[in-house]
């Protein structure tokens, strides 16, 4: 009953946060609007708010009570958890205010985040069962920088993806639910509350962002939440042998590897730097070239609908991953078969797409509304 009262006061607090950052955006607009509506990742008829991560934060605060309740062991694993992941938060809102950040410092600041996690609570990446991995892993200093690489990755991963009203944020409710399904199953109620609390945090901003885009994650939400699964997962690992190393791969591999392949696309196929952005990752393309046919109008009503039904194919491609992972949680050998299947669909798709060849499915008609003249007619 407490992992459930932590999911319901985060959902609470994170919803009424976020309502009111909405109503005020005239007070605080000049510095949290993101009036960029030309850049290349830029998908959005009007300026709008984005420090959706303040509700996500203040709820999983709301729920720490809750969490104390259930064990005392999962109140403080909270707010360590919370006072940890501050530095990777604070980077990405100072972006969200002053648009100055550089790439660079909020992965070193995450990257600060996941060392202080290693410090206090020992949330380091020990297994791997990949072979000579984990010799690496086996020696403190080797763990430690994989995890600050693999915490700060991921956490990257999810700020990329976060392009479209809903995707990100549904993205991670769904990894979240897999880490709490499978802690459930293996009796750790700790990183199941933690986890919960997690997905009530951010449904409340989910609601106000999809389908409308009345506010956005923005970089503070989106590095924090990628930090809170990352690191879920790895005190998910350390604290129930049973579970395989290859689960968290598995259930964040989407975000990963969309990362992975566009730094391959952009280093690779175009010569350009990693970190220039771009349009083409596959959630623009499913939107420009999918959406784009199937929502022609160039309104703003026309747009926003074309932005909020990108997102779930993308929600489907992260279920593709994440149900197995769910499925086998102790299965290394079928997680392994899993991310290959995944690779192959995603490239594959990819290509089709970008080729204008994307799968019939994909093509869903989207009735309009009539024309008021032809109504008009009609109705004579």
């Amino acid at each position: 009953m407490p992992a459930v009262l932590a999911l319901v006061f985060a959902f609470a607090v994170s919803l009424a946060i976020t309502l009111m950052v909405i109503r005020s955006a005239k007070t605080h607009g000049r510095f949290s609007l993101d009036h960029d509506l030309s850049g290349p990742q830029k998908f959005h008829a009007r300026a709008v708010p984005r420090v959706g991560g303040l509700g996500i934060v203040a709820g999983l605060v709301c729920a720490i009570p809750a969490l104390w309740a259930l064990q005392p062991a999962a109140g403080q694993i909270a707010v360590v958890l919370l006072l940890c992941g501050l530095p990777a938060f604070a980077a990405g809102l100072v972006e969200d205010f002053t648009k100055r950040v550089r790439p660079r410092y909020r992965l070193l600041a995450t990257a600060l985040s996941a060392a202080l996690m290693v410090w206090f609570l020992d949330a380091a990446i020990t297994r791997t069962d990949i072979p000579g991995l984990d010799w690496v892993v086996g020696f403190g200093a080797g763990a430690t920088l994989l995890t600050v690489f693999a915490v700060a990755g991921i956490a990257n991963s999810v700020n990329i993806i976060d392009g479209f009203n809903g995707l990100a944020s549904m993205c991670t409710v769904i990894m979240l639910a897999a880490l709490a399904y499978v802690a459930f199953q293996v009796g750790d109620p700790v990183i199941g509350a933690l986890a919960l609390a997690g997905i009530g945090a951010v449904l409340g901003f989910f609601i106000w962002n999809f389908p409308a885009g009345l506010i956005f994650l923005g970089d503070g939400g989106a590095y924090f939440l990628g930090f809170l699964v990352a690191e879920l997962s790895i005190l998910l690992l350390v604290r129930n042998p049973a579970v395989s190393p290859l689960f968290p791969l598995l259930v964040c591999v989407y975000p990963v590897f969309e990362t992975l392949f566009s730094i391959y696309r952009r280093q690779f196929l175009r010569a350009v730097p990693p970190s220039m952005p771009d349009g083409i990752h596959l959630h623009t393309l499913i939107y420009r070239r999918v959406m784009g046919w199937a929502v022609g109008d160039k309104g703003a009503k026309a747009l926003t609908r074309r932005n909020s039904m990108t997102s779930p194919y993308l929600w489907l491609l992260c279920m593709f991953s994440v149900i197995p992972a769910t499925l086998f949680w102790d299965n290394s050998l079928l997680m392994a078969v899993f991310l290959a299947v995944f690779g192959f669909t995603y490239v594959g798709l990819y290509w089709r797409i970008v080729r204008f060849k994307a799968p019939r499915w994909m093509h869903r008609p989207v009735s309009r509304p009539m024309p008021l003249r032809e109504r008009d007619n009609r109705s004579t």
